[in-house]
């Protein structure tokens, strides 16, 4: 199926709105790290606030990324969880972050020169 500049463009741009901002992927990349009660995802990112967190948490449930499951009757009350959903960006995040320790190599080396 081959595709036009004009839907390379929304699809960019939709992938952006699912996933853009600051504290989206490192949230990704905490509940899949191992990280699934609110506050072992919140002290696995620095910088993020609580109020920050319960707003994208909420954000990503409603586009199916986490699912949020609570159990009143368990010792842990609420717990967040990727979705298969979204572990299929997965190898997408991989190629991100390898990208950006090669970048961050590539200034640094360019500067020290």
């Amino acid at each position: 199926m081959e595709r036009n500049q004009k839907e390379e463009v929304q699809a960019l741009q939709d992938t952006i709105y699912v996933l853009g901002g600051k504290w989206k992927l490192p949230i990704i990349n905490s509940i899949c790290n191992g990280n699934h009660r609110f506050k072992e995802i919140q002290q696995s990112i620095p910088g993020i606030t609580s109020r920050m967190l319960s707003k994208e948490l909420k954000d990503m449930e409603a586009n199916n990324l986490v699912k949020r499951t609570e159990d009143r009757d368990a010792k842990i009350a609420i717990v967040y969880e990727s979705t298969d959903y979204c572990r299929s960006f997965g190898p997408i995040i991989l190629e991100m972050i390898n990208w950006g320790i090669a970048h961050r190599k590539h200034i640094k080396n360019r500067v020290e020169k």
